[in-house]
């Protein structure tokens, strides 16, 4: 397994560098982007992704271009991430790819606006679990821990109150499994009722899938609450109990 990071948008190689022997898993970190660009978002989201590849033994391979995820890289990982991506950002080709990795097992995980990303890709929809509908200003907001004996959510308290950006969501597919739902009553502009999850998971045409509405806000990724769901958010998707 290898680390692998492209910096320039412009740049239109592969740069290979091993991080460490017998890495557990290998991930890929998309940050592509058509619409709104999340730059403070990602930039703490790559910074969190790297200290978490460190001290749990994962390889990474970052790129804000979708072109250059070949079938070799995605033969080599484990698991893909759409850290923050927006609007139309995949051609059918790379489509094609995409869908190829999760029926052969891969792992999928959306963190915030990978649900502001493909919406005319019905397939896609349902492996994120929803659509971005619409979002009130950030502010703090109550989380009502759903689920509790996931890896991702086990730390977490029954109630916790944290701020970010709030999603409204639209084309909920019901086999999602939700994990934390937002309580409504606890901020303004909320439009999903009682029944508003921000983060779950679900199995997904022959791979697994987890989303967390959570990333806008750049001091979420230095949240240890937010750290420890991402973490185990991308051991569930690479199909690991544990690490």
């Amino acid at each position: 397994m290898f680390f692998l990071f492209i910096g320039s948008p412009f740049i239109k190689k592969i740069e290979w560098k091993k991080q460490t022997d017998n890495n557990d898993f290998s991930v890929i970190i998309l940050t592509e982007t058509k619409g709104f660009v999340h730059h403070n978002a990602i930039k703490e989201g790559k910074k969190l992704i790297d200290e978490l590849s460190v001290e749990n033994n994962f390889s990474v391979f970052y790129t804000n271009k979708s072109e250059l995820i070949t079938k070799e890289i995605y033969e080599k990982s484990d698991v893909i991430v759409f850290l923050c991506t927006t609007l139309d950002i995949l051609d059918e080709e790379e489509q094609t790819l995409l869908v190829d990795f999760i029926q052969k097992g891969g792992g999928f995980v959306g963190v915030h606006s990978a649900a502001d990303t493909e919406y005319d890709w019905e397939w896609y929809g349902r492996l994120v679990g929803a659509y971005f509908k619409s979002h009130p200003e950030v502010q703090k907001a109550t989380i009502k821990t759903e689920n509790s004996n996931h890896i991702s959510t086990s730390h977490l308290d029954k109630e916790w109150s944290i701020k970010d950006e709030w999603y409204n969501y639209k084309n909920i597919n019901p086999d999602i499994n939700i994990l934390l739902f937002l309580d409504e009553k606890s901020y303004k502009g909320g439009e999903n009722g009682d029944n508003h999850p921000i983060t779950w998971y679900h199995n997904f045409d022959g791979g697994r899938s987890f989303y967390t509405g959570l990333g806008h806000d750049e001091q979420t990724y230095r949240d240890v609450r937010f750290k420890k769901i991402l973490l185990g958010g991308l051991i569930y998707a690479a199909g690991k109990t544990k690490l």
